[in-house]
């Protein structure tokens, strides 16, 4: 069984993600891909963390206790959307990745194959292995 230090590398070959979280108040939306992951543990959990010029990104691994894939109709447009859903201990969702398109409908070539291949092997839905040593 993999652990999620192995999901999260394998996800540099979806490409282009929009990478949502949501809290009460405020959403937060960023195009970026899930790459060059480094990690640190830390007295409130393990930690995957990406620097980019954009974006900086800290999972603590340790929360996330499922993960799923989704697919779903777009809100404007009539095209299909992939996403990751990172599912916390809370059953709430901590973490969302979309497949970023283009234009409308329009993925990266390979995108939407990356996305079901990483769903084929880990399941629709899936129990991360504990992380174990960094």
């Amino acid at each position: 069984m993999a652990t999620l230090r192995d999901f999260l590398e394998a996800c540099d070959a979806l490409g282009t993600l929009r990478i949502i979280v949501t809290s009460s108040a405020a959403v937060l939306e960023a195009r970026n891909k899930i790459q060059k992951l480094f990690y640190a543990e830390l007295p409130k959990g393990k930690y995957a963390n990406m620097h980019t010029e954009e974006l900086e990104f800290h999972l603590n691994m340790d929360k996330i206790k499922q993960v799923k894939f989704e697919t779903g109709e777009a809100k404007r447009g009539n095209f299909t959307t992939y996403a990751v859903r990172f599912i916390d201990d809370q059953e709430a969702i901590a973490l969302s990745a979309f497949l970023q398109w283009g234009k409308p409908g329009e993925y990266q070539p390979g995108q939407v194959e990356a996305w079901q291949n990483l769903r084929d092997q880990y399941g629709e839905s899936w129990e991360p292995e504990p992380v174990g040593e960094l």
